[in-house]
């Protein structure tokens, strides 16, 4: 038995978890409405429970969008490379590298991709299992 799953097994935490995102990385439609294609990568999968947060990186490919949809907690989006549309309760915002858009627990919230590369964003917002 390794020892991360001997620790996630016992409900001690680590001291720390060391994820390379290359063995995260999958290929699939975004989330809220299969909007294009993405590359997904879903880094915080790799970290045993509990954990208070989610993480996530995800390249939304050309004309991509993750769909507008209800959050029950704040969110980050935090935008590393392209261009993109942020909507949150019926207002947009353009992004760019190295904008971030704080978006509010009960909000109806969405990003699509704009311009000619992909969109390429983290996306961080807090574990609801760990909270309850």
């Amino acid at each position: 038995m390794s020892a991360l799953l001997a620790l996630a097994l016992s409900g001690a935490a680590p001291a720390m978890v060391v994820i390379d995102e290359a063995t995260t990385v999958r290929e699939e439609a975004p989330p809220h409405g299969a909007i294009g294609l993405s590359t997904a990568y879903r880094i915080s999968d790799s970290v045993p429970a509990p954990r208070s947060f989610e993480f996530r990186k995800r390249a939304l490919h050309v004309g991509a969008a993750i769909g507008v949809h209800p959050i029950d907690h704040d969110e980050i989006y935090y935008v590393l490379s392209g261009t993109g549309v942020v909507h949150s309760d019926g207002e947009e915002k353009e992004l760019k590298a190295g904008t971030a858009a704080w978006l509010y627990k009960g909000a109806q919230v969405g990003i699509r991709q704009t311009g000619r590369e992909p969109l390429v964003l983290i996306i961080a917002y807090p574990n609801k299992a760990a909270n309850e």
